[in-house]
């Protein structure tokens, strides 16, 4: 089951990870090996969850870099779900490509 609105990842390391250990923005960017800029992106909802940041919080936080990366994909999936431009496409068959 997905959630029609999951919150951004970012949020979820701020509320779950960073905040019940105490550290500030700057003390786990030190130990996540990033810019506290980077990581203040991230945890304000102006940036996602890369490939390279889901393997440094795996690392830093326990959860596998799959589990992060699916946090991002659901959230981002989300968002164009409700973009006020739909996507709209037929379905392609072979006969569809022949045409063209």
């Amino acid at each position: 089951m997905t959630m029609k609105n999951p919150p951004h990842p970012g949020e979820i390391i701020r509320d779950l990870c960073i905040a019940p250990l105490g550290l500030t923005v700057t003390k786990a960017a030190e130990g996540l090996g990033v810019t506290r800029k980077t990581l203040s992106m991230l945890l304000n909802g102006h940036a996602g969850i890369s490939p390279e940041m889901a393997l440094r919080l795996s690392q830093a936080f326990g959860r596998s870099p799959e589990s992060w990366l699916q946090l991002q994909g659901a959230y981002d999936l989300a968002q164009v779900r409700k973009s006020p431009n739909p996507i709209h496409v037929k379905p392609l068959t072979g006969s569809t490509l022949s045409q063209s």
